[in-house]
């Protein structure tokens, strides 16, 4: 189903260098940096907010720290980057389902891999892969993932107090995944997410994620130059998506740039022209602002050229809905188990 596009605005909390990955950095001081920006964020009813993470990298973890947002906040959705190599998928996708849960439907995780032989060593656990099959690994992690999500029907939770019994396990479904590096049993540990699966986002920048995202993100990361190139890009990234059996208009492709706006040509004013002009064309659905110093260029973003855009008619005042599948007008997906279990019980009837 393809739904009535629309412009959708994202931005990054933590990009490399930022004051929120100093190691140096308190973390209490860290965290309320970050549920400040969080704030004005959801204030100006940005998408969702991304929070940049690598092994190699100085600070706390981001999925921790979203969680820590998450009750700060109400609507914005919070996507922390979560690598796929070194990690056990299990946990993964229990941590990024809890996340869900903790900010009540406004989850996602942006998928990464740890290509350099410096992340293999910290981990000391096997040697870095090339970097086509990080990514091949990537998407059976994203494939397994929601596979455990589905493993809980939605109402498969009793909570029967007078009974004792806390699940029907009729409703709990048996997953045996073997990937090419990792085999996975389940049902998972924590009940279906809100969302039914929380987005996946990958950044499709590099060609060897471009097939992961095609086959398995709600949401595409792009970089380019001209309106041209996004334009080709969006359009390779549908035709995979198409070539996996997907549709299209449930993808989302964002162009992801970095701004610094007290050195940009024109500043806010030309920025929201650019984002009017690609978004007009059909060249991308929105745009992912990753700020050169976030205090400044997102409180600029937010205050001036979200404001431009929304007097325009482009983009909301409000937010219209409550998840963050809701903000970006993607299906909440029905449990894979559970349309297998009906459809067998209709053949046995």
């Amino acid at each position: 189903m393809t739904s009535t596009r629309t412009l959708h605005l994202a931005a990054e909390l933590a990009p490399g260098g930022s004051p929120a990955s100093s190691a140096s950095a308190d973390a209490r001081t860290a965290a309320a940096r970050t549920v400040a920006l969080a704030r004005l964020a959801e204030a100006a009813a940005l998408d969702f907010l991304t929070h940049d993470d690598s092994f190699g990298r100085p600070g706390l973890d981001a999925l921790a720290v979203l969680a820590r947002v998450a009750p700060e906040t109400r609507s914005v959705g919070l996507v922390p980057t979560v690598t796929t190599t070194h990690t056990e998928p299990f946990h993964v996708q229990a941590a990024v389902a809890t996340l869900d849960w903790v900010s009540r439907g406004r989850a996602g995780w942006r998928i990464a891999v740890s290509p350099t032989a410096a992340e293999a060593r910290l981990i000391g656990r096997r040697p870095v892969p090339p970097t086509a099959e990080l990514w091949q690994e990537a998407g059976e992690v994203a494939e397994v993932s929601r596979k455990l999500w589905d493993s809980w029907e939605d109402d498969a939770e009793i909570r029967d107090v007078t009974t004792g019994r806390f699940v029907d396990r009729r409703k709990l479904h048996y997953v045996n995944f073997q990937g090419s590096t990792f085999s996975v049993k389940g049902p998972s540990i924590v009940p279906r997410p809100p969302q039914g699966n929380p987005v996946t986002v990958v950044d499709a920048t590099r060609p060897a994620a471009r097939d992961t995202a095609a086959h398995h993100a709600d949401v595409a990361l792009i970089r380019a130059s001209s309106a041209e190139e996004a334009a080709a890009l969006r359009a390779e990234l549908h035709q995979g998506a198409r070539a996996h059996g997907r549709d299209p208009g449930q993808l989302r492709v964002l162009l992801s740039a970095t701004v610094d706006l007290d050195a940009y040509e024109g500043g806010p004013g030309a920025l929201a022209e650019l984002i009017a002009g690609w978004y007009g064309g059909g060249a991308v659905d929105g745009f992912h602002l990753v700020p050169a110093v976030p205090e400044r260029d997102l409180e600029r973003f937010t205050a001036e050229t979200v404001t431009r855009l929304g007097d325009r008619g482009l983009f909301r005042k409000a937010y219209e809905g409550t998840t963050l599948r809701d903000h970006l007008g993607l299906t909440r997906p029905v449990s894979q188990y559970a349309t297998d279990a009906r459809a067998t019980t209709g053949a046995r009837a």
